[in-house]
């Protein structure tokens, strides 16, 4: 429970910085970034696997660039799904994606590295 907290905390640190780097992507609050971190990863749990099965014969001839595309349009459904997240462009969602991807590589490599144990 507590790694869920934890996951929802960053994901929501990251979620606000992204848009405070992407033009057109706004929050009403606190509240909004909390919640469209939580919408986020139940959209990402349910229907990301879906729409990755439904488009595998394009992710496979773009070599998984179109995984980028995929990821815009979860986040194009979070800001459809709670109402204090707004995103004004597909262009900005697809650069928000770009950048809350690498965002979120360079944690999980922080996290994961401080969790793993000290070689002798």
């Amino acid at each position: 429970m507590r790694s869920l907290l934890v996951h929802l905390v960053v994901s929501a640190l990251l979620l606000w910085l992204v848009s405070q780097l992407v033009t057109g992507i706004h929050f009403s609050g606190p509240g909004a970034v909390l919640l469209a971190a939580l919408v986020l990863g139940v959209v990402n749990f349910l229907v990301r696997p879906i729409l990755i099965l439904i488009t595998l014969p394009v992710t496979i001839l773009t070599l998984g660039l179109f995984l980028i595309v995929v990821n815009a349009l979860m986040l194009m459904l979070t800001g459809a799904l709670v109402s204090g997240f707004r995103i004004s462009s597909f262009g900005s969602a697809l650069v928000a994606a770009v950048l809350l991807g690498l965002f979120n590589l360079v944690v999980g490599a922080l996290m994961h590295r401080r969790g793993a144990p000290r070689a002798l």
